[in-house]
Parts: structure tokens; sequence; C-alpha cells
């Protein structure tokens, strides 16, 4: 699938590259930055990645944060999460595809390197035409953090991503008809590893 031409609400992003020309460079292991419903992200794929260390370095930003997986829907939650409360199911349901991650425990088939220290891993499926594209080329979630420098504040719009960046990582573009995110808000963070769900950060979804 291609990616729309650039438009000038995007206008002024070097490199811009389409959704197929980001899944073949993804399946080599090499990271993308894409819009997205919240915020713009830096990501890659962890079926052809080995770690995500290469997204850590190039934010300038310590190892050891989690980094949450964009996934293609619900049942995402039984595919990558273990022992996920009912609960749990019923918010995915209800807020995806959304600005609503949610901490699961994760399961036996997550790569070591993508799951936290506490073994959970965070999952969300956007309201992203080009982001659940790029997946659908892939098979694949996209392990992904905000497309900023450590200490710098996240974008919504991929022109207005730090050109160190994009200088070193391809831009994908907007499908057509996608408009930048309104506003830099990341999303709500909700941990479902207990009896019932605690906000982390709290983002557009409330609960």
């Amino acid at each position: 699938m291609a990616a729309a031409a650039k438009s000038p609400a995007w206008g002024g992003v070097p490199e811009l590259i389409t959704v197929d020309e980001a899944a073949a460079l993804l399946k080599t292991g090499r990271p993308v930055i894409f819009p997205t419903d919240t915020v713009c992200g830096l990501g890659l794929c962890p079926t052809f990645a080995a770690s995500p260390a290469e997204l850590f370095a190039l934010k300038g930003r310590d190892e050891g944060k989690p980094v949450a997986w964009l996934v293609s829907g619900a049942d995402a939650l039984d595919e990558w999460g273990s022992a996920v409360p009912d609960w749990a199911r019923r918010l995915a349901r209800s807020h995806w595809p959304g600005a609503l991650t949610l901490v699961v425990r994760a399961a036996p088939r997550v790569p070591a390197p993508f799951a936290s220290a506490a073994g959970t891993i965070g999952l969300r499926m956007p309201a992203s035409p080009t982001v659940l594209a790029l997946m659908e080329a892939l098979g694949a979630p996209l392990a992904t953090t905000s497309a900023n420098l450590s200490g710098a504040s996240a974008v919504a719009c991929v022109n207005e991503v730090d050109r160190t960046l994009t200088a070193r990582v391809p831009v994908v573009a907007p499908l057509a008809g996608e408009r930048p995110a309104p506003g830099a808000a990341a999303s709500t963070v909700v941990d479902c590893t207990g009896a019932a769900p605690v906000v982390l950060r709290q983002g557009p979804v409330q609960l």
C-alpha cells in the first residue's frame, strides 16, 4: 500500500517514504518514524530487530525504560500477554483503536529484550491508518517510543520531529486523509497486572 504524497499540512519533512518502503526497512531491523493518533512514533519491528537498543541510542536515552508495542487488535492481548484479566479485554474493546495503553504480563513468546524488567509489556491499538497499514504489511507489531530526543517534548506532527532524528531515520508519509494528531498528548497507560486497573499515566482516555 502506497502512502499519500506530501501535503502542505505535513510539509517540510525530509526523506518521506511510503508504507511499503517503510515495511521493507523494518523487515531489515531498521527503525522508522511515523505519525500516530497520539504523538509521532519512532519504532522498529520486534520480529525483525534483536532489541530496542537502537531506539534508545537514537533518542539518547538510558536503556531500561519499557517500550510499548502498537498492535492491530484486541486479540494481541492474548497473543502477546499472559493471564490477561477479562476487564482488561473489556477496556480494549471499549477504547481500541485509541489512546489507551494496557500493561499486561508478557507472554513467553515476547522476546526478553522487549519486555520490562518486571516481565510486562504495554500494548495499544492505534487509530492511525498509517500505523495499521504498516502492521498489516509486516504481519507483526511495532515496538514504539515517542520520536523525540531524550528530555525534549513529544510532538504530534512529523514535520516537527527534531532534524537530528530525521537526518538518521526515514519518515513515513501519512496515508491519504490522515491528519496530524490534535496536540501532542501521549496515551493513557493502565496497569492490568493486578486485581483492578491502575492508571500509571493519565492521557486522553479517562477511566
